[in-house]
């Protein structure tokens, strides 16, 4: 059995740190550049299992040294990798232009797209985390996770669901720029999700338990790469539910998990022991359960 299952993409993440975009056909030096292991989901459990969690993953990755990497990887760590197939198709790639808070990505999916939902490794799960999946396996995982009891987060990125399909999701997570495209306003009442949380610009998050709605204040940082920064968050989110905190103490802790990430470059390299997470929230005054945590 799992404490949490995560199914998504796994990439190889290059990015480049620039302090302009050029121009047409035009080659500019990047100041500072970072390659390593990525992918949305993948970042969220790998911060679960550095937590001491015990995770499975969902997801594909090719016969080459990109897979290879990503199933060494999550080993060191302590994640089940029997749900990751490998698949005679190149892992997947994302490169990233970073300058300052805007980021352009072009994504190669590869053997993502060959990814598909696994009942019999699902059923082991106490919790299943989805991001970065197309609508058909979200709807496939969400009707399962609903038929069993299986609490199932969602980062549906912008994927579109039958309304019917969005309601049993128990916590729905969505940026405020996804959200807004998608419903035309922040009014967290368009979504019929059980719970709804919208990470919002700047630091922050606004969280709807059930029928009442409030907003977790950020923590102030000075960006130097967003990227794993909602993946983060989600790892707070996702730690402080399963310890059966509140869900704002759980977004609060996702706050810290995303404000240290983006002092960083690249995703996993932000990642730090619990112990550390607990000291910094302690640092700036967050006041979490901590003595309350499984």
């Amino acid at each position: 059995m799992f404490e949490v299952v995560g199914m998504g993409n796994l990439n190889y993440d290059i990015i480049f740190l620039l302090d302009r975009f050029p121009e047409f056909h035009e080659k500019v030096v990047s100041r500072e550049a970072h390659f390593g292991l990525g992918g949305a989901a993948g970042n969220t459990i790998s911060w679960l299992a550095t937590f001491g969690l015990k995770t499975g993953f969902i997801g594909a990755v090719g016969k080459d040294e990109i897979g290879e990497a990503h199933l060494r990887y999550f080993e060191r760590l302590g994640v089940d990798t029997d749900g990751i197939d490998v698949v005679d198709v190149p892992s997947g790639v994302a490169v990233a232009m970073v300058h300052g808070d805007d980021k352009r990505i072009v994504k190669y999916p590869g053997a993502n797209a060959l990814r598909r939902f696994k009942p019999d490794y699902a059923e082991k799960a106490g919790f299943l985390h989805l991001s970065s999946n197309p609508p058909e396996l979200i709807e496939e995982a969400v009707r399962f996770a609903n038929e069993r009891d299986i609490p199932i987060s969602v980062d549906i990125g912008e994927a579109t669901l039958p309304r019917e399909v969005e309601g049993m999701i128990d916590y729905l997570l969505m940026n405020e720029d996804e959200y807004r495209r998608k419903y035309g306003s922040l009014d967290t009442s368009l979504s019929n999700a059980k719970n709804l949380i919208i990470t919002l610009n700047g630091g922050g998050a606004l969280v709807r338990e059930g029928d009442r709605t409030f907003e977790v204040r950020g923590l102030s940082a000075k960006v130097v790469d967003s990227t794993g920064a909602g993946d983060a968050f989600d790892a707070g989110l996702i730690y402080g539910i399963l310890n059966g905190w509140s869900l704002r103490d759980s977004a609060k802790l996702g706050m810290l998990l995303a404000y240290i990430t983006v002092q960083k470059v690249g995703a996993r390299s932000a990642i730090v022991s619990l112990d550390e997470v607990v000291k910094m929230s302690k640092e700036l005054g967050l006041d979490l359960p901590w003595n309350e945590r499984l």
